[in-house]
């Protein structure tokens, strides 16, 4: 047998490395899963754009720091598998690939005690493909570099990672560091200041027991944990709580928490700023996936269910540590994992049903008073218009025999007949009465309301919730379906006779029915905007 070998050719590899796939706040986000690992208690995080429009990130911490073996080896492509698997820069490519999926130069500066001196090492892009060489730069740090390294280190053990060359976060402005450059950063931050209170909670979190303590600091201020559970708020509930073991193929054993929160609804928040802190709505519901503590996953149902608005108060902790990393094939950026079958029916058969009960309930009775809420004055225009018109169109006159019983006369005879006989508490004249529902889940019936010919419709029918509650800000849009079901219902009493109030009745149950399917696919109604 005849071998040759054949490197591959450093510059379209280094290139093509950068297209690993890694978002901005996922691959900041493992630069600090280093520092994490290296013990540190303090991550200093700056990203700033200088005069000149060129943005440097940095992160600095006050960790053991490395020699230079260790420098070298973290440095290297595919460096060999780390001694202590439940680090979180699970794989010899993070340092690297996410680095230079937004710069094209990457310098790292340590030290591993207060008496070595600054090591740095550096990957330029540019310089690689010049030389086509895999040549890593070592050289002295620059003194405003070695500035920022000991403002964080303290004349101790500390890494400072520079990202420079940054050519994959913004977009080309025709003039560099531009007020809308410096907007667009602005926001970059912000967002990455979200992302970072969630994934890091539990270190950032003074009280949470779970994580070291750790202070993170951005652009000069800290970072402050974000709980999607929200377990402080005295609504919050616990709803279900499994400890699973998982055994393996040679014998041994491990073991994933999973626990299931129903969030209180907005109106139930201790406060305004709790409830908006919360980051309520349809897209934070989901599972929440921790390894070793450190968020990877977030809000999502893995397939097994669309979000829909009746299970956004539902967020599940999936809490489990690196022995599971093989079985739920861990991908590289630490962002995903894949279900094995067994575990997903487990999830989803066994775990689940009861906490989306549970969630739903609370939605329905909270969407009960939101609906109650937003349609308390909704038909004031429609009950005056058509009590306006009210004699001029009615061919029918009722006679109130007993409770509920009336004699309806009209040209095709007197009928008796059973019709929902009120009073209103309102002064104003009522034709149209919305109720919270109605027999055989019928949208609408006839009534009589303080003698006058009214029509009651029914909240709880999906036609009212899909149709009427998206449209309530539109007055003419409201006053002409209603004046539509009080048409149909007097034309009812107009033409009813004893051979025909059967298939009346027949129709509104089977006009009901076909509007209950019609509406079926129709999105749910944002209560907000109303």
């Amino acid at each position: 047998m005849k071998t040759t070998l054949l490197p591959p050719n450093p510059s379209r590899l280094i290139e093509g490395l950068r297209d690993t796939g890694y978002d901005f706040n996922t691959a900041l986000s493992d630069i600090i899963d280093n520092s994490i690992d290296a013990g540190a208690s303090l991550v200093d995080i700056r990203i700033l754009m200088d005069t000149d429009g060129d943005v440097r990130i940095t992160i600095a911490d006050n960790g053991c720091g490395m020699d230079e073996a260790t420098l070298l080896n973290g440095m290297t492509y595919g460096a060999p598998e780390k001694s202590d698997p439940s680090r979180l820069g699970k794989f010899g490519l993070g340092l690297k690939t996410a680095s230079t999926a937004f710069a094209r130069k990457l310098s790292v500066i340590t030290r591993n005690s207060a008496n070595s001196r600054l090591l740095k090492a550096t990957w330029d892009l540019d310089f690689v493909i010049k030389v086509g060489d895999w040549q890593l730069i070592l050289q002295d740090p620059d003194e405003e570099e070695v500035e920022l390294f000991e403002e964080i280190a303290h004349e101790t053990t500390g890494t400072l990672v520079i990202w420079e060359k940054i050519d994959r976060l913004l977009k080309v402005y025709k003039k560099p560091g531009c007020q809308q450059a410096r907007k667009a950063l602005e926001t970059i931050v912000d967002a990455f200041r979200d992302h970072a209170s969630m994934v890091f909670q539990r270190f950032l979190d003074t009280k949470d027991g779970r994580a070291r303590n750790i202070k993170m600091v951005l652009n000069g201020e800290p970072l402050l944990p974000w709980d999607p559970f929200c377990i402080n708020e005295p609504g919050t509930e616990l709803v279900a709580q499994i400890d699973q073991p998982v055994e393996f193929d040679n014998g041994e054993c491990a073991n994933f928490i999973l626990k299931a929160f129903v969030l209180p609804r907005r109106e139930e928040f201790s406060t305004p700023e709790a409830a908006k802190k919360a980051r309520l709505g349809n897209h934070t519901q989901g599972i929440y996936l921790y390894r070793e503590n450190r968020l990877i996953h977030s809000a999502d149902w893995f397939g097994m269910f669309t979000k829909e608005p009746h299970y956004s108060l539902l967020r599940v902790d999936f809490s489990f540590s690196h022995e599971l990393d093989l079985a739920l094939k861990v991908d590289i950026k630490k962002s995903k994992i894949i279900l094995n079958p067994d575990l997903y029916d487990l999830i989803l058969n066994k775990f689940l049903p009861a906490p989306r009960n549970a969630a739903s309930e609370r939605y329905r009775i909270g969407k009960k008073i939101d609906i109650n809420r937003a349609t308390q004055n909704a038909h004031e225009i429609s009950n005056k218009s058509i009590s306006s018109k009210e004699q001029d169109v009615i061919r029918s006159t009722i006679e109130v025999i007993d409770k509920d019983v009336v004699s309806v006369k009209n040209n095709s005879g007197t009928v008796v007949l059973k019709l929902k006989v009120m009073d209103s508490a309102s002064s104003e004249k009522v034709c149209v009465n919305p109720v919270e529902s109605l027999d055989d889940g019928l949208l609408w019936e006839p009534a009589l309301i303080n003698e006058h010919h009214a029509v009651r419709i029914n909240k709880g029918h999906p036609y009212y919730h899909k149709v009427y509650i998206p449209n309530l800000n539109s007055g003419v849009l409201v006053q002409g379906m209603d004046s539509l079901l009080w048409a149909l219902a007097e034309a009812e009493l107009s033409t009813i006779n004893e051979a025909t109030k059967r298939h009346f009745e027949e129709l509104r149950y089977e006009v009901s029915r076909i509007l209950r399917k019609l509406v079926e696919d129709l999105p749910e109604p944002e209560l907000g905007n109303l």
